[in-house]
């Protein structure tokens, strides 16, 4: 049997000024000695005594390094023998990464295997220079200075200084009850939604909304229509559940169905938003719709409808649903509160077709098994005492007036340069470009000046077959509008 040497002191220091404390960094001086090898399986330790005269301390840190060392595994005690370093810990060190120099693991890499679905996507959020700050313009932000925010703060009191048992448990994947039963009065009422509590399925948002239906409707490479222009986070989804894309042309009546139809007849879903086209603002008209759902029908895709800002519209009353429409139990509808409450909620849903109910509600409960409740229960009351209906009242109001005063300074101040498009309802217009102008600069030039003017071009799959700047005027007070027109103005000029 190989005797084990006598007990190794390895290099390790104390700073008595450090804020750690004593017995931390000899418990971390050991550790990383074992995890860079310096210190192999097998080794003696030299006793608690010794140490301590060596780095002349008392034994009572070293105690409680070493009581540490030995409860994690890195180090074993026999009767009689001493303390070393565990056997069962890997012997032979990585190979360092001849391209690092850096002493940390991530300088001796193993073999790192990536999924190729999220290597399209690339790595990080690297913000586009239009999405560089929270101003004027930045599209998909509310006005979240007028939401009233002391009910809000009096609701959430209610249900956190008494929680019923619910709360606090594992809930229903579906959602709060209660929630469900008041949203469901809500959008039968206001949306025309035909569904029941049992249909809806609490989410985070749309986007989790699309990730749960891309994962029970879709399979590898199943063909998609998405509308191009469209909404880039829909894409996303749709690209990591390796789906392929397939682009629709969208007109002033919404979703050419027809073109769909003719570039792939057989697709196995449809990406659309109907009452409000993101980001060119139309309304699919009633005779699409029908054509829509009797292609569905007849093939039997499925529809993915997000509503998400349809409560704002300035020329007519809300559009009803496209969900309202559905016989054959083809749509899955999608809607959100971040536009019209806040988007820190992350509280949106779906109602889906009773029949695929138990099927997403096992893939639900595999991914994040319930959604928060304490939010649930505090927008359920939020809804039942009419706070809902008033915000969305005014709400209405202050956006109609955002909305007029930035087409007058569009006008005034761009006159022919530009047109208006879909001005009619949301939180954001498209200022379309003259052919000869281009987008992305014109977005860079702005973000300069402060103004964060998203590219049309950039809501293209394809080459874009239209230039201009989407304009969201939800988040910008109507005195500050007409000055930043003028610094958008600027931008022009220096092109």
């Amino acid at each position: 049997m190989k005797k084990a040497p006598t007990g190794i002191l390895p290099i390790l220091s104390v700073d008595r000024r450090s804020p750690l404390p004593l017995y931390r960094q000899i418990y971390e001086g050991y550790r990383e000695a074992i995890v860079d090898r310096r210190l192999r399986a097998g080794e003696r330790l030299p006793s608690t005594r010794s140490l301590a005269t060596e780095l002349g301390i008392s034994r009572i840190p070293i105690l409680g390094a070493f009581e540490q060392l030995l409860a994690e595994g890195y180090f074993e005690s026999r009767v009689g023998a001493g303390t070393f370093v565990a056997h069962s810990l890997p012997d032979e060190a990585p190979l360092p990464d001849a391209r690092s120099t850096s002493r940390s693991t991530a300088g001796r890499p193993g073999r790192r295997v990536l999924s190729e679905a999220s290597a399209v996507l690339g790595d990080g959020i690297t913000p586009e220079p239009w999405h560089g700050g929270w101003g004027a313009f930045r599209v998909s932000q509310p006005a979240v200075d007028h939401f009233p925010f002391q009910v809000w703060s009096a609701l959430l009191a209610r249900h956190s200084r008494n929680p019923t048992r619910s709360l606090l448990t594992y809930g229903d994947p579906m959602g709060h009850r209660p929630f469900r039963e008041a949203l469901a009065a809500y959008l039968r009422t206001s949306r025309a939604v035909r569904c029941e509590a049992e249909q809806i399925m609490v989410v985070s948002g749309s986007q989790q909304a699309l990730e749960l239906s891309a994962r029970v409707l879709l399979d590898s490479r199943s063909p998609v229509w998405v509308e191009e222009p469209g909404y880039a986070g829909a894409k996303d989804v749709l690209t990591l559940a390796g789906a392929r894309m397939v682009p629709v042309p969208v007109d002033d009546e919404g979703l050419d169905v027809s073109a769909g139809i003719e570039r792939c007849p057989n697709a196995r879903a449809v990406y659309v938003t109907p009452s409000h086209q993101y980001p060119l603002g139309g309304t699919l008209s009633a005779s699409r719709r029908l054509q829509l759902l009797d292609w569905a029908q007849r093939s039997g895709a499925w529809i993915l409808e997000d509503d998400y800002d349809s409560e704002y519209r300035y020329e007519s009353l809300p559009v009803s649903a496209l969900q309202g429409l559905d016989r054959d139990s083809r749509v899955i509808y999608i809607g959100t509160f971040s536009k019209v409450l806040f988007p820190a909620l992350r509280i949106g849903y779906m109602v889906l077709p009773a029949d695929l109910v138990p099927r997403f509600v096992r893939v639900r409960d595999a991914m994040d098994i319930f959604p928060p409740t304490l939010f649930q229960a505090a927008l359920t009351d939020f809804l039942t005492e009419g706070h809902f209906a008033r915000h969305l009242r005014k709400m209405r109001q202050l956006y109609r007036e955002r909305r007029t005063t930035l087409v007058e300074s569009l006008s005034k101040e761009l006159g022919d340069t530009v047109r208006v498009l879909g001005a009619q309802a949301g939180m954001h217009l498209v200022a379309e470009l003259p052919k000869r102008l281009r987008d992305r600069p014109l977005s860079e030039r702005a973000a300069k000046e402060g103004i964060w003017a998203m590219p049309l071009s950039a809501c293209y799959l394809e080459e874009a077959s239209r230039q201009g700047l989407v304009l969201g005027y939800g988040g910008t007070e109507a005195a500050r509008i007409p000055e930043a027109v003028r610094r958008l103005r600027k931008a022009f000029r220096t092109g």
